[in-house]
């Protein structure tokens, strides 16, 4: 007699992503993999006595989601920073600041998160004398929501050493005044580092991003275990949204290490892949370090195998590399990599086998990316590379067929658009010309050119969960200048799940509802097509399942 199931899930309206089965009520659950898939009336009849019922009530179960583009550790620390969503002026901005500054009496830099480039207002830049007003006794800063940017108050400037100013990479700037003092707004990882260094974790949370390099001074084991502790939080946090595994869009070893130890002693709520983060200042022998990484870390549940590379900025601060000249400027914005460099790594990483992931956000730093994955497959041939563009916000006409023909993927967080729900969208007319916007945030257009479509949120640029940003992309905010960039549901669902699979080279044993694949499943509040698409973003994930274990249940 076959053993029981360790887990069935019944009355379900399923969702397999199996093109022989596109829909199922039930399945089993045995060892970690689904052992069934079938009718409640067929999967009932397997339960034993000590299997587990989960009544899905007839809403909607899916493979697991998987975010591919976040920032884990990043993520999970700033969970416990002053959150700044919303607040702007001054007005607002002072009481919330002074009340968390006296909740946090020993807190060398006092630190708050998703702050909007308009926190002071409309039309206005965010000064050390702004922040001055607001805290003028303690260090304080705050990072924008696209995590480019931080404006800090004179105290914090000073503790950070960057008063004066100081060297940065390519791409970043400290802000100078006129009187030769900082101004308070800090552009890009480079520059805000040494403010960083006296948050909460010591910077180690954004190593990985800042430098690709392991932190220093190297971490003592207390170190580790506050770190793996905040790591914890955030992936249970993570969990119930319904999401199963993550692709990490920063990385070094040491938070790799950190994520095999978690997964030894049972503690990680998801998978996760750790890229190799490569700079513009390294020399291309660095990628040794990613083939290391590559043979390490092998498991499930951590595993690493791509390079993460910057081409650019963001749109916010003009660091957002653009063919054109921004409105009333002559400036284009910041190129992190030389075409040349550019080329010659991907040419290295591709030769090696790596996936690549590339962070290219302005109309040229796309056109650079692309040129650099052709200018790869020229040299070393054809090949599955799936490698990835991020975000892709302001595309040139000429390059959309590009990803096609490339085979290249495009990967789009719905829920940065400013028709996606979260941010605020003015200003854009003074950041993008006209001829610009009919091919921004164009996931529609990409989807529609025969390119292959992952979806994520890029966490904590926006919140980890799900459904708000599946909303944002089924039911976008309809905007004037902006074409409609609305996907279906299956479509959306699937670039959450089988197609984030598909990218990571797992379709064959996760992000479908299959006999034999991992038991990385979702059952959701609601039956998810019965919703208006406007109202998905108030559904959640009712459990969480991860290799066949219950990582939440609300």
């Amino acid at each position: 007699m076959a053993q029981a199931p360790d887990i069935v899930i019944l009355n379900g309206k399923l969702i397999t992503f199996d093109t022989a089965h596109p829909r199922a009520g039930a399945l089993a659950i045995s060892g970690g993999v689904i052992s069934a898939v079938g009718s409640t009336a067929d999967i009932r009849e397997l339960t034993g006595q000590k299997t587990r019922v989960i009544d899905a009530q007839g809403a909607t179960v899916l493979p697991g989601f998987i975010d591919s583009h976040v920032h884990l550790f990043g993520g999970s620390v700033e969970m416990g920073y002053l959150d700044l969503y919303g607040i702007q002026g001054a007005d607002q901005l002072t009481p919330v600041v002074r009340d968390y500054a006296a909740q946090n009496p020993d807190e060398a830099l006092l630190f708050a998160v998703q702050a909007d480039y308009s926190l002071m207002g409309p039309g206005r830049k965010t000064t050390r004398h702004d922040l001055d007003a607001v805290l003028p006794d303690r260090p304080f800063a705050v990072y924008s929501p696209c995590h480019h940017t931080i404006w800090a108050n004179t105290k914090a400037l000073e503790l950070g050493g960057v008063l004066h100013g100081g060297t940065v990479d390519a791409g970043a700037q400290i802000v100078m005044g006129d009187d030769g003092l900082a101004m308070g707004e800090l552009q890009e990882p480079s520059a805000y580092a040494p403010v960083l260094r006296h948050t909460r974790h010591s910077g180690r949370d954004m190593a990985g991003l800042i430098t690709g390099a392991n932190p220093v001074p190297a971490p003592t084991a207390a170190d580790r275990g506050v770190d793996k502790d905040a790591i914890e939080r955030g992936m249970k946090h993570c969990a119930s949204h319904g999401i199963t595994g993550l692709h990490l869009m920063d990385g070094n070893i040491y938070q790799a290490e950190l994520l095999d130890e978690m997964a030894a002693e049972g503690r990680s709520a998801c998978r996760a892949q750790v890229p190799f983060h490569y700079k513009s200042f390294d020399p291309l022998d660095r990628f040794e370090e990613a083939g290391e990484m590559r043979a390490r870390f092998t498991s499930d549940m951590v595993w690493s195998g791509m390079a993460k590379m910057f081409m650019d900025g963001v749109v916010e601060s003009k660091t957002a590399l653009m063919i054109a000249p921004y409105p009333g400027t002559d400036h284009i914005g910041d190129a992190v990599f030389e075409a040349d460099h550019f080329n010659a790594a991907c040419i290295r990483a591709d030769a090696m086998g790596l996936q690549i992931a590339t962070h290219a956000i302005g109309d040229l730093a796309i056109r650079r990316t692309l040129d650099g994955y052709a200018a790869a497959q020229n040299s070393n041939g054809k090949r599955d590379a799936r490698h990835r563009v991020e975000h892709i916000e302001v595309l040139h006409p000429d390059d959309l067929p590009r990803f096609a023909e490339l085979d290249v993927v495009a990967s789009i967080q719905p829920g940065h658009a400013p028709f996606g729900g979260y941010f605020n969208p003015e200003g854009m007319d003074e950041v993008m010309h006209d001829h610009q916007i009919p091919l921004s945030f164009a996931w529609g257009d990409i989807r529609r050119s025969g390119a292959k479509v992952v979806f994520s949120t890029d966490w904590p640029v926006i919140p980890v969960d799900v459904m708000p940003n599946i909303k944002g992309a089924v039911a976008p905010i309809k905007l004037d200048g902006f074409r409609d960039q609305s996907q279906s549901l299956m479509d959306t669902l699937q670039s959450y799940t089988a197609g984030n699979a598909w990218v990571e080279f797992n379709e064959g044993r996760k992000g479908q509802l299959k006999s034999g694949m991992m038991a990385d499943v979702v059952v959701m509040s609601h039956d998810l097509e019965t919703v208006e698409p406007g109202h998905l973003g108030t559904t959640r994930a009712a459990f969480t399942l991860c290799g066949g274990r219950v990582t939440w249940e609300a």
